[in-house]
C-alpha cells in the first residue's frame, strides 16, 4: 500500500543552512576547539615498521623535557577493561579484534600509534614525542594485494550471489574479459581527526569528531565498560568525515589514556600523514568482469570477481560487487568477493564505499561491451533496463533512471556523440565523450526525535544524529516545519549529542530517511495534540469546533469553520502549559520489505586529452540524479556537485602509494597526496528527477549522499578511451598511462 506523500511548502526550497552563520563567523565549535579547563596536549608516537614487537622504548629524555606530564606506552598505560574480553574488544560492523592501543608490545601496520607524549603545551608534547626513541624486533610483512591473492578468504557479511549459469557471458556471441584496479585512497577531509578526554571518576566525556555520536558512545561503553550514563559523546560540528569518522579509532582511545593517565583532560589532533592508514582509507581492488551479450546488446550473462585488502587483524567487508547484481537486466550472473588480509590498518567505509570501486569496473565494462558490439553506450543500458530488481526480483519502490538518461542526453548534446574514438577534437587537444550509470542503496534505519514547543513558538527538535557537512540541520528544520506548522525560522534542530535520541550513524545515504522520518513523526505527533489542546481552550477562542476542523500553519492553530485563529504559544498558555513534549521512535517501513529501494544517476563527462603530454582535463560534466524528493534544492545540489570533484579526483589524481619495502604510504600529505583544485574543476550541470518515492518514507526521499559519486570515475574512464582509443583499466589514470597512445598524435 502506498503511503500519503504530505504537502510540502517548506522543503524543496533552497533554505541557506541553518547553522551557516555560525561557521562562516567562526562561532561553531569543531572537535578540537572546545574550551576544557586545565586541558594539556597529547602529541602520538607512530611505529616507523609495518610488523614486528618494540624491542625497547626509550622515554627517558623526552620525560625530562620541559612541561612533560607523561609518556604513555604499553609498559605504563592505564588498563581498558574491554581488551581482557574478546567480545568487547570486537567492533560489531567488522570481524575480528580490533587494535588494542597501548596493550602490548607487538605492532601490526606502519603509523600504529606506540606512545603518547602529554604535555602542558602543544609544543611541548611535539618536542617530547621527538625525543621517544624506539628499538624493533622487524618481522616479514605483506602489504601489495597483487602479490597475495591467493592468501584471500571469504568475507563473512558478503556472500557469493549466482543467478542462473555462473561465467554464461562466455557463451555468447560477442563477450569481453577484462581486469580492472583501484588503489588506496584516502578521505582527507578539512577537519583532521582530533578529540579532548575528560575522565572524572567513572565519568568519560569526549569531544570528537563523529558520524555517529550514538555509535561512538557504544564503542566507548564496550571498551571501557561504563553504562551509557558515564559516557557522553559530544560531536556538534564536523569537518568533513565521508566515512573516516564512522568508528573510535586509535587516536581517541590514546587521549582517554592519556587522560586518565594524567588526570586531566588530553587533547589530541593528528597530523595530515595520521590520516594515512590510522584512521581508514577506501582499501585497494583487484577485479574481474566478463560481459557477454547477442549482437543486438541484449546481456546474456556478467561475472564479477573482487578481491579487496583488509588487515590482518579485523575483516572489512564493503558492497563492491552490490552494484553489478543490481544493475542490468540478465538471466546469468555470478558475483565473488573476497578478501585479502594485509599488514595494514583496517580499512573504512568511504563515500559510496564498495559501489564506487565496483561500479567503475562495471560501467567500465559496459563501455568495452559497447564497443565490440559497435553500440552506442546509451543504447547498451537502454536495451538491459532493469524494471525489476534483478538481485532480488522485487519492484523498486521507485525508479527513474531512463529519464535520468534522457535529461542528462539531452542537456549534454549526446546524440551528437560519434561513436569512433579520436574523432573529437578542440584545437591540439583530443576530446573524448563518455557516460555511466550510477545506483546505490536507498533505506532507513531506526531512528528517535525529541520535540519540545514552548510558550514563545519556537520548537526544539533534538536527536543524537550527526552533520558531516550535507545540512543535515537545515533539511530537518524543513522537514520539521511542514510537519509541525511551526515556521522554519523558529525551529531548532539540536544534534551531535550522544545524551540526545537515538539515531543511527551517518552514513550510507539514509539520515535524512532515517532521522527525517523521525522528526516528520514526532512533530506530527506534537501538532495533533497541540490540535486537540486548542478544542480545549477555556473560553472557546476557537469557537465549538472539532480537530478535524483545525489546522496548523505558520505558528497559529486554525480555525477553518469559524475563520479564528490563536497562536501556538497562547494555547500553551491557555491551558498553563511551561511546554509540549513529544517523543516518537519512527521504525523502518515495513511495506519496504516487498519492494527494492534504491537511487539511480546518469553521469554525461567531456574530457580533453593532450596528446603530446597526456594530460587529461574533464572539462564538462552532466550529472541528473533519481533520489526521490528533494528535500532542499541547494544542499542536494551541494552534494552532488562534491562528488563530481571527488569523482574527478579518484578518476584523475588520487592515489595513496605504498612502498611495499616498508609497508608504508609515501604520499602522506597534499603536495603528493593530489586532490582536485579549482582549476581542474569545469562547468557541472546538475539536475534532479525530483519524483517523491511513494514508500521509503514520509517525506518522500531517497538516499543522495553517495549516489552522485557511483560510476562516475568510470564515465572519465570511458571519456578518455573516447578521446584517445586507449583503455585504461587501473585508476588513477595518469598521463604515464597514457602517452604510448597518444605520442604523435
Amino acid at each position: 500500500m502506498e503511503k500519503t506523500i504530505l504537502p510540502t511548502p517548506s522543503t524543496g526550497v533552497p533554505l541557506n543552512r541553518v547553522d551557516g552563520r555560525l561557521k562562516v563567523t567562526g562561532q561553531a565549535r569543531y572537535a578540537a576547539e572546545h574550551a576544557v579547563k586545565d586541558c594539556v596536549h597529547g602529541v602520538l608516537v607512530c611505529s616507523a615498521i609495518a610488523r614486528g614487537r618494540i624491542k625497547r622504548l626509550d622515554v627517558a629524555a623526552a620525560e625530562k623535557a620541559p612541561g612533560v606530564l607523561s609518556i604513555v606506552s604499553h609498559l605504563n598505560a592505564p588498563k581498558v577493561p574491554g581488551y581482557q574480553d574478546a567480545k568487547a574488544s570486537a567492533n560489531p560492523r567488522v570481524e575480528g579484534q580490533e587494535i588494542k592501543v597501548f596493550y602490548d608490545d607487538q605492532v601490526h601496520f606502519s603509523n600504529q600509534p606506540v606512545a603518547l607524549a602529554v604535555a602542558e603545551t602543544l609544543e611541548q608534547a611535539r618536542y617530547a614525542a621527538s625525543l621517544v626513541r624506539v628499538e624493533y624486533d622487524v618481522a616479514p610483512h605483506q602489504t601489495d594485494l597483487a602479490a597475495s591473492l591467493s592468501k584471500n578468504e571469504t568475507p563473512k557479511k558478503e556472500k557469493d550471489h549466482l543467478r542462473g549459469q555462473p561465467d554464461a557471458y562466455k557463451t555468447a556471441p560477442v563477450h569481453i574479459e577484462a581486469e580492472y584496479r583501484t588503489p588506496m585512497q584516502v578521505h582527507n577531509p578539512l577537519e583532521m581527526h582530533a578529540v579532548i578526554a575528560l575522565c572524572e571518576g567513572d565519568k568519560l566525556t569526549v569531544y570528537t569528531k563523529t558520524q555517529g555520536p550514538k555509535l561512538a558512545q557504544q564503542d566507548l561503553m564496550r571498551m571501557f565498560q561504563l553504562p551509557a550514563e558515564s559516557v557522553r559523546v559530544h560531536s556538534q560540528f564536523v569537518g568533513g568525515a565521508f566515512g573516516g569518522s564512522s568508528r573510535i579509532w586509535p587516536p581517541e582511545v590514546a587521549a582517554i589514556l592519556g587522560a586518565k593517565k594524567v588526570g586531566r583532560p588530553v587533547k589530541l589532533m593528528n597530523r595530515r600523514e595520521h590520516e594515512f592508514n590510522l584512521v581508514g582509507y577506501r582499501p585497494q581492488s583487484m577485479q574481474k568482469i566478463g560481459l557477454g551479450a547477442t549482437p543486438d546488446g541484449t546481456l546474456v550473462g556478467i561475472t564479477h570477481r573482487a578481491y579487496g585488502n583488509t588487515s590482518r587483524h579485523e575483516q572489512f567487508a564493503e558492497r563492491i560487487v552490490h552494484p553489478t547484481k543490481s544493475a542490468y537486466r540478465t538471466p546469468n550472473l555470478d558475483t565473488t568477493y573476497r578478501l585479502v588480509p594485509l599488514d595494514l590498518s583496517t580499512p573504512a567505509w568511504t563515500r559510496g564505499p564498495g559501489e564506487t570501486s565496483g561500479s567503475f569496473a562495471l560501467e567500465s565494462a559496459m563501455d568495452e561491451l559497447a564497443v565490440a558490439l559497435n553500440l552506442d553506450p546509451l543504447a547498451l543500458r537502454l536495451k538491459n533496463h532493469a524494471d525489476r530488481d534483478p538481485e532480488n526480483d522485487k519492484p523498486w519502490s521507485s525508479k527513474h533512471l531512463r529519464q535520468c538518461y534522457e535529461r542528462g542526453a539531452a542537456l549534454f548534446g549526446w546524440a551528437k556523440r560519434p561513436l569512433a574514438p579520436r574523432t573529437l577534437r578542440h584545437g591540439e587537444w583530443l576530446v573524448g565523450w563518455g557516460m555511466s550509470t550510477g545506483i546505490y542503496k536507498a533505506e532507513r534505519s531506526p531512528a528517535t526525535a525529541h520535540a519540545r514547543l514552548l510558550p514563545d513558538g519556537s520548537l526544539v527538535i533534538q536527536s543524537a544524529t550527526a552533520d558531516t557537512g550535507p545540512g543535515t540541520a537545515t533539511i530537518m528544520t524543513q522537514i520539521a516545519a511542514d510537519a509541525s506548522g511551526v515556521p522554519a525560522a523558529n525551529i531548532r534542530f539540536d544534534l551531535g549529542d550522544a545524551a540526545y535520541p537515538e539515531a543511527p550513524l551517518q552514513a550510507g545515504s539514509h539520515t535524512a530517511t532515517s532521522v527525517g522520518s523521525a522528526v516528520h513523526e514526532v512533530c506530527a505527533a506534537l501538532k495533533k495534540q497541540l490540535l486537540d489542546l486548542a478544542v480545549r481552550v477555556p473560553g472557546n477562542a476557537l469557537g465549538k469546533v472539532k480537530p478535524e476542523e483545525l489546522t496548523a500553519e505558520n505558528g497559529f492553530v486554525i480555525s477553518t469553520k469559524k475563520n479564528r485563529r490563536l497562536s501556538f504559544g497562547e494555547v500553551l498558555k491557555q491551558h498553563g502549559l511551561p511546554a509540549l513534549e513529544v517523543t516518537q521512535k519512527a521504525e523502518k517501513a515495513p511495506e519496504m520489505e516487498q519492494y527494492s529501494g534504491k537511487s539511480f544517476c546518469a553521469n554525461f563527462v567531456e574530457v580533453q586529452v593532450h596528446p603530446l603530454t597526456g594530460e587529461v582535463r574533464v572539462s564538462r560534466v552532466v550529472s541528473v540524479v533519481d533520489a526521490g524528493r528533494v528535500l532542499n534544492a541547494k544542499t542536494a545540489r551541494s552534494q552532488v556537485l562534491g562528488s563530481v570533484v571527488w569523482g574527478i579526483g579518484l578518476a584523475l589524481m588520487e592515489e595513496a602509494r605504498l612502498d611495499h619495502r616498508y609497508g608504508r604510504v609515501v604520499t602522506h600529505d597534499l603536495a603528493d597526496y593530489h586532490v582536485p583544485v579549482n582549476a581542474d574543476i569545469p562547468s557541472i550541470e546538475v539536475e534532479f528527477i525530483n519524483e517523491p518515492d511513494p514508500l521509503l518514507d514520509p517525506m518522500g526521499a531517497k538516499g543522495l549522499g553517495e549516489i552522485g559519486l557511483v560510476g562516475f570515475s568510470a564515465a572519465v574512464a570511458n571519456a578518455v578511451y573516447h578521446a584517445t582509443g586507449k583503455r585504461v583499466r587501473e585508476l588513477p589514470i595518469t598521463p604515464d598511462k597514457l602517452l604510448p597512445a597518444t605520442k604523435g598524435a
